[in-house]
């Protein structure tokens, strides 16, 4: 049975890696996307297109939609990126729109939930949040691309940090080179 995931995008820079996200993920999954007002913005200002994915477009303002609830089954959600006010408002139990709902609801029904920051540096509330979103049951994750494998391009970073996270929502992928130890 086809795996069905949401996907929240917002409002922080690094759009590019969900743009990555959904180009492997639509080809293997059932999609709900919600890109939140801002998300939408920085995707204009990074030239980043969000549209044409094969996949359910929902809007972040709407609180009514299938993945709002806990009866609608899906199998886990990322939200790449994840703003700093998207970690606070999950982390807080606030769901005042789409996206936060979501995510309280995988919290609530312990499914899994990847939280893609892309902030630097972090303040003491941004820390305290990824903690208190961890003790939650999320995965927290920052956007931070190794360097062993020699990257070459900026789509290879990208395909670094998606590989993680397609990893920790169990989608197989062959995205990037696995580490296989370092002779000495």
């Amino acid at each position: 049975m086809k795996k069905e995931f949401v996907v929240g995008v917002t409002g922080a820079s690094g759009v590019i890696y969900a743009r990555r996200l959904l180009e492997v993920l639509c080809e293997e999954a059932t999609v709900h996307i919600v890109i939140s007002e801002t998300a939408r913005q920085i995707a204009g200002i990074e030239g980043v297109d969000l549209t044409g994915f094969d996949a359910i477009y929902a809007e972040n303002s709407n609180l009514a939609a299938d993945i709002a609830s806990g009866s609608f089954r899906y199998d886990g959600m990322a939200v790449v990126p994840c703003s700093m006010k998207t970690l606070a408002g999950v982390s807080n139990g606030l769901a005042d729109n789409l996206i936060g709902r979501a995510a309280d609801v995988c919290l609530k029904e312990r499914r899994p939930l990847l939280l893609l920051l892309r902030e630097m540096p972090l303040s003491r509330i941004h820390l305290k949040n990824m903690l208190a979103a961890d003790d939650a049951g999320a995965t927290v994750m920052v956007a931070s691309p190794p360097f062993y494998q020699h990257p070459e391009t900026i789509d290879d970073l990208v395909d670094m940090v998606v590989a993680r996270v397609l990893d920790h929502m169990g989608v197989e992928h062959n995205l990037g080179a696995r580490w296989n130890g370092y002779d000495a």
